[in-house]
């Protein structure tokens, strides 16, 4: 099973200039341009009981766009989900063709939105292999209208520090994560 340890937070757009100078100092890592063209599916009837949910990632900002689904299950819960100031999930993700939008739609799954995110991402290796993305979110007027994306919240951009981890590591990573994190807050 695949695990991520995530913390999210958003920043003021005026921000985000100090932070990335900030994140290139404790990363010693260039930043790597983001633009994702993300969208959300869920599962119809035909289906099975449960609803799932899953994204189709392509990243626009390669010379052949790139596709990733990914699938993201809910926060770890329990005793150990109290000790821990970081967010642990269970993810899948795995590259697939650019047919995949057309497969989705054969399965039965249902478009239920998209978003454009650009910006910047730092990735590095401490104790985990930590990634930070800084990114405006922009929803598209009509389907597949990257072009027309304008922002949902003008002014604000989300902060995304995410590592892989198992179940057996879960807890260092955490640490690492939570601890990269102490340098970023206020």
């Amino acid at each position: 099973m695949s695990m991520e340890c995530v913390v999210q937070g958003i920043i003021e757009t005026q921000h985000v200039e100090a932070l990335e100078i900030l994140l290139q100092g404790l990363c010693g890592v260039q930043r790597e341009r983001l633009r994702v063209h993300e969208l959300c599916f869920k599962s119809g009837p035909n289906l099975g009981v449960v609803s799932s949910e899953v994204r189709l990632l392509c990243d626009l900002d390669q010379p052949e766009p790139t596709w990733t689904v990914k699938h993201v299950g809910g926060p770890m819960r329990g005793a150990g989900a109290d000790q821990i100031s970081v967010m642990v999930r269970t993810m899948i993700e795995s590259k697939v063709s650019k047919n995949a939008l057309r497969m989705f739609y054969a399965l039965g799954y249902k478009l239920d939105h998209e978003l454009l995110k650009v910006g910047f991402a730092f990735h590095f290796q401490r104790t985990a292999h930590i990634s930070v993305s800084v990114s405006s979110v922009n929803k598209m007027p009509k389907v597949h209208a990257v072009d027309e994306a304008v922002p949902v919240t003008p002014g604000m951009q989300i902060v995304d520090v995410t590592a892989p981890a198992t179940p057996e590591n879960y807890s260092e990573v955490a640490a690492a994560v939570s601890s990269f994190c102490e340098f970023l807050a206020p």
